[in-house]
């Protein structure tokens, strides 16, 4: 057996890991930028009467998440299709 993984595989590895790190990124800069680094910026904005930096370290980076977890699934969902391991 070899050790060497195939080119698929090596191919649908990459692409999911980029796609985690896209989302890891995302996710710092919302969270850490948006909620910590850039909040008194943030906060001369108003979202529903509300700060802007305070949306977003109360709300907004939880949001983020969550919607990064839904384009995460439906992501790895065309990767699977695309690399035909699929579970269909």
């Amino acid at each position: 057996m070899s050790d060497k993984v195939p080119t698929s595989a090596g191919a649908y590895w990459r692409a999911n890991l980029k796609t985690v790190l896209i989302c890891l990124v995302i996710w710092f800069i919302v969270s850490y930028g948006f909620g910590i680094i850039l909040v008194d910026v943030l906060n001369n904005i108003r979202l529903g009467g509300y700060p802007l930096g305070f949306w977003f370290a109360q709300q907004g980076s939880i949001y983020t998440f969550l919607a990064l977890i839904i384009f995460y699934a439906w992501r790895m969902n065309q990767l699977d299709r695309e690399f035909d391991v699929d579970e269909q």
